[in-house]
């Protein structure tokens, strides 16, 4: 073990190399997470109300992140092992499920992909140590809650509760930021988002955004400090806008449909985290 932490210390390669393997794997996971927890959830809630209307639930089949085993949505086929390595399966199996030939969805293999490439890079820029792990943490965490996002528009809270927990308890000691910053920027980041929600809906009286935006927002603030949430608010605001008024003059999307603002949060996450104090220079030497 030991000889492993020397050689990953000393040579970056190594390290970039393992994160990007590691990144593969976790990609495969959070495809399951993406996918089951919000049916996890929506079953949880179905059985909640009818215990307060006094129905009698009905026993359902174990449905986890580990049970039952992954399946064909059409046909039921069980995946095995060899179909269900990351990447290499999807080309062996030409995008095609093995029992009925039934195309397989595209995103999956891409959100491996990115996981990989996007752990190699935080490998890269970070180097081997605690902040690392940190950061790699922190990514995948993003990726889960923005497709589940994309997908349902929900950002659940056993991924952003726990998430900020982690992130005040990391910097408890001067990981990210000083705890200072970190706790105020929990604060900031749920009031922030709180109050554009109120103010919108008292002028117009329609929800603007969902809780969940508000609970990421303060995941964010918690791990990076409260001095670069105007970054992020600026850039998911403006790629957002960007991409709704893209999507509606393209026709893909009507004026007042809803566009999920947890992808553009994360986005902006992620930039923070790795270049967020080099722009903020940048920007006080300019300004």
């Amino acid at each position: 073990m030991s000889i492993l932490i020397h050689s990953l210390q000393n040579s970056p390669t190594y390290f970039v190399v393992l994160a990007s393997i590691i990144g593969l794997m976790l990609g495969s996971f959070l495809n399951v997470v993406i996918y089951r927890l919000p049916k996890m959830l929506e079953r949880e809630w179905r059985q909640h109300c009818a215990e307060l209307r006094a129905e009698k639930t009905v026993t359902e089949p174990v449905f986890n992140l580990a049970t039952p085993r992954s399946t064909c949505p059409q046909c039921q086929h069980k995946i095995s092992v060899l179909e269900n390595i990351p990447v290499i399966s999807y080309f062996f199996l030409r995008g095609r499920c093995s029992g009925c030939q039934s195309s397989i969805s595209l995103r999956y293999p891409l959100v491996e992909v990115l996981t990989s490439i996007l752990s190699g890079f935080i490998a890269w820029h970070f180097g081997f140590g605690v902040t690392a792990f940190a950061a790699l943490f922190f990514l995948w965490a993003m990726i889960a809650l923005t497709f589940i996002d994309i997908d349902t528009q929900l950002l659940p809270d056993s991924i952003t509760q726990p998430l900020l927990w982690l992130g005040l308890l990391y910097n408890l000691h001067g990981g990210l930021t000083d705890i200072h910053s970190s706790v105020i920027g929990a604060i900031a980041g749920y009031l922030t988002l709180w109050s554009v929600y109120w103010i919108f809906k008292l002028l117009t009286g329609k929800e603007g955004m969902g809780y969940g935006d508000f609970k990421l927002l303060a995941a964010i603030g918690a791990w990076l400090g409260w001095q670069l949430l105007p970054m992020v608010i600026l850039f998911a605001s403006v790629v957002g806008a960007t991409v709704g008024v893209i999507l509606i003059l393209s026709k893909k999307l009507t004026q007042n449909a809803a566009i999920p603002f947890g992808p553009y949060l994360a986005g902006g996450g992620l930039l923070a985290l790795l270049w967020g104090k080099q722009i903020n220079q940048i920007y006080l030497a300019v300004f």
